[in-house]
């Protein structure tokens, strides 16, 4: 259908039905991840974003296509999760800028409005990378620009065409996605989008079918809060293939119980409780791409409902508060993090709120943003520990009125260092120099498993391999776990160190494990060895070295 102007309630039509188009496209965005490891989570952060945005403008009456993107701009600011997510968000707010103060537009002030989305992500990024989503919002704003119609169904099209040219174009930008041969994740993202938007527009606003999807509870049957569990962690996931013969479901069934294992088309979604999930995870990833993981600790949930028995919330990157001053303090820590091992580290080092979250769960602005407002305190400090948290911590930085420090750790041991590293007694700069300059003096490597073969930087890499990584880059391959912790360990000590520490996962066994550290005090006779029993899942190390 024909539009010469659209307003709000197009706009918001629009967007509602590319909302629906990314959630139910966001695991095919999540395989296109170029680390094989499994933690590919862009379709899953740009989906919850945009879901949040959208939500925000579900029940506005307005007609005015400014004051509609302005509301959905905020709802994307707050809902932001993971760099995709927060560059996402950056986009729709340029866009916002781009209509505000407008009632409705052409497809003129529409293109100048996608094109200060560009600009508005572009200003948000550090260090732009080209092959990224950011190529694709820029080539699109430029060259919707140039276009003439008078037609918005007909200018969406072109900006879909535009989009998807320009996707397939950044392999030759980028060289990991040609070596992984596939397009960028978040430009993948925001072609679904922009579909979607178009398809609104061309159907005279039918709204897309949601993919009805069950919930794992709807299949599992209820169980009383006081038997006993046999087996610890549920665990969910999906996989990117259509189902075995047989042969992945009777291997299941050696590992737990409660499975399901439902199949259609090429995914299969799996649920089992299971005392090994990362044994489980490991053996789908060879049989294809895994995605939307979740894994969650029975036993713990089984003891808090016993105490708490009418709290019945999932706990998704939700604030744990250690302390509640009743008088405001000099200084508060928010920090971030997974494994309840790893958690009580920085409750013992003084964190007064952890996020949960960081690898496949990433926390919203809007999760930073509460425990910053809930810190009593006069100066705050955010350790993100992932690289994918930064961008929205800053975010929370910006929106929050306190003063607030964003220390860009991207890991758990640059976190460690930065706390023993503050000083109470300091004033608030000369901590932030402090811990700046403690990221220097820590080596981080991390242990988990490859989930699909590809090639990175050079190397071959195939399913259910062993990946060592340094500063979030693999640096070893190995089908075999302990010779490759080994080795890791030694390419990281040098003259220089002085310790080395193991936050071990939930799937490491202790009488391995043991053996592994017997092995390393006699290695380094001269450096102290020490262990944290991290229970952190997906990754079976994480290795700091000082």
């Amino acid at each position: 259908m024909k539009y010469n102007k659209i307003d709000g309630q197009h706009f918001l039509n629009m967007v509602t039905n590319a909302s629906i188009r990314l959630e139910n496209e966001k695991a095919y965005v999540d395989s296109l991840n170029v680390f094989p490891v499994p933690d590919g989570d862009t379709g899953t952060n740009m989906s919850m974003t945009f879901t949040a945005a959208v939500q925000e403008i579900q029940s506005s009456k307005s007609s005015s296509i400014g004051e509609v993107s302005k509301i959905m701009a905020k709802g994307a600011l707050m809902g932001a999760r993971g760099n995709s997510g927060v560059i996402l968000s950056q986009i729709f707010r340029g866009i916002a800028k781009g209509l505000e103060g407008k009632d409705e537009v052409n497809p003129y002030e529409f293109a100048l409005s996608m094109l200060e989305g560009s600009k508005s992500a572009y200003r948000a990024v550090m260090r732009p990378t080209e092959g990224t989503i950011l190529t694709v919002i820029r080539e699109v704003g430029e060259k919707a620009t140039e276009y003439h119609t008078d037609d918005m169904t007909d200018l969406m099209s072109k900006i879909v065409e535009y989009a998807d040219d320009t996707l397939q174009r950044t392999p030759d930008l980028l060289p990991q996605l040609k070596a992984a041969n596939v397009v960028d994740s978040g430009g993948m993202g925001l072609l679904i989008i922009l579909k979607g938007m178009y398809e609104a527009l061309q159907s005279g606003f039918q709204m897309a079918e949601k993919l009805e999807e069950k919930s794992f509870e709807e299949y599992v049957a209820a169980r009383d809060t006081h038997t006993e569990i046999t087996f610890g962690y549920c665990t969910e996931f999906i996989v990117l293939a259509a189902p075995d013969n047989g042969e992945f479901k009777e291997y299941l069934e050696t590992m737990g119980d409660s499975i399901v294992y439902v199949g259609y088309d090429d995914i299969t979604k799996v649920h089992i409780h299971t005392d090994n999930p990362g044994l489980v995870l490991a053996e789908a990833g060879k049989r294809g791409e895994l995605t939307k993981i979740k894994i969650e600790n029975m036993r713990e949930q089984h003891r808090n409902l016993q105490e708490t028995p009418d709290v019945h919330e999932e706990m998704k990157a939700e604030e744990v508060k250690v302390s509640e001053p009743k008088e405001k303090e000099k200084y508060a820590f928010i920090s971030v993090s997974m494994g309840d091992g790893i958690k009580d580290v920085f409750h013992d080092l003084g964190v007064n709120f952890v996020i949960s979250g960081g690898q496949t769960m990433n926390p919203s602005t809007q999760d930073i943003v509460k425990a910053v407002e809930e810190a009593n305190a006069e100066y705050i400090f955010i350790l993100p520990n992932n690289k994918n948290i930064i961008m929205a911590a800053n975010q929370a930085k910006e929106i929050s009125a306190k003063e607030v420090y964003v220390i860009p750790t991207k890991t758990i041991p640059q976190g460690v260092a930065a706390l023993t590293t503050f000083n109470p007694e300091a004033d608030a700069e000369a901590n932030y120099d402090a811990l700046m300059a403690s990221l220097e003096t820590v080596k981080s490597g991390s242990v988990t498993y490859a989930v699909r073969d590809t090639e990175i930087d050079g190397k071959e890499v195939k399913q259910g391999d062993f990946l060592g990584l340094i500063e979030n880059k693999i640096k070893l391959v190995k089908r075999e776990l302990y010779p490759l912790v080994e080795e890791l360990i030694e390419s990281m000590v040098d003259e220089d160190s002085s310790s080395i520490t193991l936050f071990y996962g939930e799937d490491v066994k202790e009488e391995e494990f043991n053996e592994l550290v017997e092995l390393l005090e006699e290695k380094y006779e001269d450096l102290d060895v020490m262990s944290v029993d991290g229970k952190q899942p997906l990754y079976y190390f994480i290795i700091a070295v000082e």
